[in-house]
């Protein structure tokens, strides 16, 4: 258990006397406000102070879920700018090389052939500059295909998606036109999706299997003393299709 220092709870008391709210006073010293409430329950505020923070709090209420959404935007930009800012860039080549495996992973296949598919420019830039660094094979070489939804204009996403990879607009394959729904979609897919694909690859994918294999050998032993001790999830039937 940790061990606060007495200082903070000589500032936290100071800051009470002077009037500050809990928040006031948690945003210059690092305690929960439990901890506060602990600390300073015996410090009584003055009626003008009272009055100060009610005032505030009113205000705070008034101003509703706005506000809340405002400030949460703030905090998680100010989040993001810090997480960036711990990145050291240029990524090192076993970086670069270990972002792309650990993408590729979660958004590309595991069958056969090498393919990743996303909706989002940046990523799909990435995998094309990955590929053709990792695997040596330039993008002029690569294949691709799109999902679209049919009100889109194939030819001219075709070209969007060749002009950010490189990717001749030749080598693109049949996009697959997604039916009509009904249902709304909460995110437009503007650019439809993008599939990079890379001919003749199956030995990159067990390439790309033995680097993560690497990565994740230290968990190898427990993950395989767990699964022994749930053996049994693994002995349900399979279900039966029921379609006609």
């Amino acid at each position: 258990m940790s061990v606060v220092p007495l200082e903070w709870r000589k500032e936290a008391e100071r800051l009470r006397k002077l009037g500050k709210s809990y928040g006031e006073i948690r945003k210059k010293i690092g305690v929960s406000k439990g901890t506060l409430s602990s600390w300073l329950k015996e410090i009584p505020l003055s009626p003008k102070d009272r009055e100060r923070l009610y005032t505030k709090q009113i205000e705070i209420l008034s101003r509703g879920a706005p506000s809340q959404r405002e400030r949460r935007k703030r905090e998680v930009a100010e989040i993001i700018a810090h997480a960036k800012a711990e990145i050291t860039l240029p990524l090192s080549e076993q970086a670069f090389l270990l972002f792309g495996t650990a993408l590729y992973w979660g958004e590309g296949s595991k069958g056969n052939q090498l393919y990743v598919t996303n909706s989002d420019p940046r990523l799909i830039l990435f995998m094309a500059r990955w590929i053709e660094k990792v695997f040596s094979i330039p993008r002029r070489k690569l294949k691709a295909r799109l999902n679209i939804y049919p009100q889109q204009n194939e030819q001219e996403l075709k070209q969007f998606w060749s002009d950010l990879t490189g990717i001749p607009i030749k080598n693109f394959g049949k996009s697959y036109v997604k039916p009509i729904s009904t249902g709304y979609r909460k995110n437009n897919l503007y650019y439809g999706t993008m599939r990079i694909e890379v001919p003749r690859s199956g030995d990159f994918i067990h390439r790309v299997y033995g680097w993560t294999q690497a990565v994740l050998e230290k968990e190898d032993a427990s993950a395989k003393r767990i699964e022994r001790k749930w053996v049994r999830l693994t002995r349900v039937r399979r279900p039966v299709n029921l379609k006609t």
